[in-house]
């Protein structure tokens, strides 16, 4: 058998059942546009350790390193499958050597910057920016800032209830909104909103013509819409372009920098435990680590 004509077997019998409709378009697209074209032609049992190893020596430096450990695994998880159905004896792709994974550095804006992203919101007339402070001030992810629903909110509790998801998809006749359950189990939470939060949400709440709390005037805003908007605003206020994840850690930096414990901190970020926590933020909070450093030089004196 083909390779190219297991992958349309393993993506039917393996894949499109059990997986997110998000993950099996990106499973589809790198098997389009890069395996394929590659591999696609080799029977299953020529797919030896030379032949996969120099497939993913040459895509180095062509794609971003998470980009090959995506494509990597797409081709792991297949011929694992192959080898269970009996179409071959073995496979090769778990001895093959792939870039080191480099951790992108976390991004968070200062607190200049912040003041301005806040004030330019605050003094204006767009209530969708609403959706910046409030991430800004939860550290929700912007998939779950467009899938919360006004049933997910309890002003008078002053709560957010995080359960799902959304991306954007497209079908024939435009744009739809993809719900989808949280990224993790531990990304179900239940967030308490600041106090001063709460009068943008009830403004929000008061002009809603839908059930999402951040919605067009008359029809869905896209994600990556919201994005373009985004960086907009950096540029009219000629700050570093950052993408809209800084937010998330922002709010992170500024949490830690308040005194939230890191155990807090986790829970209201939905990461599964305070270790992941520290890891990725320990590089963003070095000004922190600074001033408290300093704090305990004054002994010195």
């Amino acid at each position: 058998m083909k390779y190219k004509n297991w992958l349309a077997e393993w993506m039917n019998t393996f894949i499109k059942p059990f997986m997110k409709e998000r993950t099996m378009v990106k499973y589809e697209c790198m098997i389009r546009t890069k395996i394929i074209p590659k591999l696609g032609e080799y029977k299953l049992s020529e797919l030896t350790l030379p032949i996969l190893q120099k497939f993913i020596s040459d895509l180095t430096g062509l794609y971003s390193t998470n980009t090959i450990e995506g494509i990597l695994s797409v081709i792991k998880g297949s011929l694992r499958s192959a080898v269970k159905m009996g179409y071959i004896d073995r496979e090769y792709s778990g001895a093959v050597e792939s870039p080191s994974l480099e951790e992108k550095p976390i991004e968070s804006f200062d607190r200049n910057e912040q003041k301005k992203i806040e004030n330019y919101i605050i003094s204006g007339k767009k209530d969708k920016l609403i959706g910046i402070l409030i991430c800004l001030y939860t550290g929700i992810r912007i998939g779950e800032l467009f899938a919360l629903t006004w049933n997910d909110v309890d002003l008078n509790k002053e709560l957010i209830n995080i359960n799902k998801s959304c991306h954007d998809g497209w079908r024939k006749d435009g744009y739809i909104k993809v719900i989808e359950k949280p990224k993790t189990k531990s990304s179900k939470r239940v967030i308490p909103l600041p106090k001063q939060l709460i009068p943008f949400m009830k403004r929000l709440k008061k002009r809603a013509t839908s059930e999402y709390v951040i919605y067009g005037n008359d029809r869905p805003i896209s994600v990556r819409s919201y994005q373009r908007t985004f960086e907009g605003l950096l540029n009219r206020l000629n700050l570093p372009h950052k993408g809209f994840h800084a937010l998330r850690h922002t709010f992170a930096t500024r949490a830690h920098e308040c005194g939230m414990s890191a155990k807090t901190l986790s829970e209201i970020l939905g990461h599964k435990n305070p270790m992941i926590t520290m890891t990725r933020y320990a590089h963003s909070m070095l000004e922190y680590k600074s001033a408290m450093m300093n704090k305990v030089g004054k002994l010195l004196q």
